[in-house]
């Protein structure tokens, strides 16, 4: 998934309200959207590099939005917005190898009166229901967690997921590590404990797990390797 706009740098300054940054830019203090409703934990310190991008379009309140930041010199995708595309991308070029034989991509597609799922798979009359999920926590050991907040909506589509597979659809939820400084993924249990006990509970039922990682460059940001899960 290549940026349409060039990304420029800057220091951050601090977040606040969710859905601001303000940030350190030649020698002035810029406010950009974040488009990230996690905590972001572990991202925030002050000083951190980031890297976001300008759009002149006099409709939006704010000319820029964040799109990555550094820790230890590593990039970590932050724009949420992005993620469904980046693997719509992967999965037109069968980059992710358990989704490779499906050939009809349709997003955005609704299951229930409650639920969307990202992604309906299609071959024939083999179907299957694709659950997003970005990632950029890690706290130690090359270990990619989440959530990094407590989620009710993900607990949801963990459970609209179980009961897709009893329908006979094939349910697949796929994590998409915006960095690439880890190794494996778990469940921050002690973040979202009812997060962890739909997780298993899907697991057991049939729902199939997915774990990738991402190569991040100014350029773009492609799906890279599947790394293992805990």
């Amino acid at each position: 998934m290549k940026f349409k706009e060039r990304l420029l740098q800057g220091k951050l300054i601090k977040r606040y309200k969710r859905f601001f940054v303000d940030i350190k830019y030649e020698n002035k203090t810029i406010t950009a959207h974040c488009p990230n409703s996690g905590s972001m934990m572990g991202l925030l310190k002050p000083e951190n590099t980031v890297w976001f991008t300008k759009v002149d379009d006099p409709k939006r309140k704010l000319k820029y939005t964040l799109q990555m930041l550094e820790v230890n010199k590593k990039k970590i995708g932050v724009n949420t917005h992005l993620t469904n595309k980046i693997v719509l991308e992967a999965l037109k070029e069968k980059k992710i190898k358990s989704l490779s034989s499906y050939n009809d991509i349709k997003n955005e597609v609704k299951f229930s009166d409650k639920t969307r799922f990202d992604f309906l798979l299609s071959k024939n009359k083999k179907k299957c229901f694709l659950e997003v999920k970005n990632v950029t926590l890690f706290r130690d050991n090359n270990i990619a967690e989440f959530p990094d907040a407590i989620t009710s909506r993900g607990t949801k589509h963990l459970n609209e997921l179980i009961t897709a597979k009893k329908k006979g659809y094939e349910s697949y939820i796929l994590y998409v590590i915006q960095r690439e400084d880890c190794d494996s993924f778990k469940i921050a249990d002690d973040i979202d404990k009812e997060y962890k006990i739909s997780f298993y509970k899907a697991l057991k039922n049939g729902v199939k797990v997915l774990c990738y990682d991402c190569k991040m460059s100014n350029e773009e940001i492609k799906i890279n390797k599947q790394i293992k899960y805990e």
